[in-house]
């Protein structure tokens, strides 16, 4: 997608150094400078992480990680109280910026695509 002033002014200041980003990035893969893998990964940081559900949460905690909440509390840099309210579905709580990022990585990869 070609930048315009039009199309960045409507979006946030973040969305279009991303969109910026990924436009570059293509740019360079067209010129063979960017591997496809590099690309994929770049796509998944960039990527708008989704709103989670408590059940989406606890099947990402339980089935992917397999770790109790204060593992993931620990490795998501949050208290357990926090993962404790995002898996209630009466909390109306759910992870945002940088955890819910991270969750989406552990989802998407695991956790061994953060955890070093």
């Amino acid at each position: 997608m070609p930048f315009n002033k039009r199309t960045a002014s409507a979006k946030s200041p973040k969305n279009r150094v991303l969109d910026e980003m990924l436009e570059m990035a293509e740019a360079l893969q067209a010129h063979e400078l960017i591997s496809r893998q590099d690309m994929a990964k770049l796509k998944l940081i960039c990527e708008a992480p989704p709103e989670y559900t408590p059940e989406k949460v606890t099947a990402i905690r339980v089935g992917k990680a397999k770790v109790s909440q204060s593992v993931l509390a620990s490795i998501l840099n949050v208290s357990v109280s926090a993962v404790q309210k995002w898996e209630s579905p009466t909390s109306g709580k759910h992870p945002s910026g940088a955890a819910a990022k991270l969750l989406q990585l552990i989802d998407k990869r695991g956790l061994e695509a953060i955890v070093v």
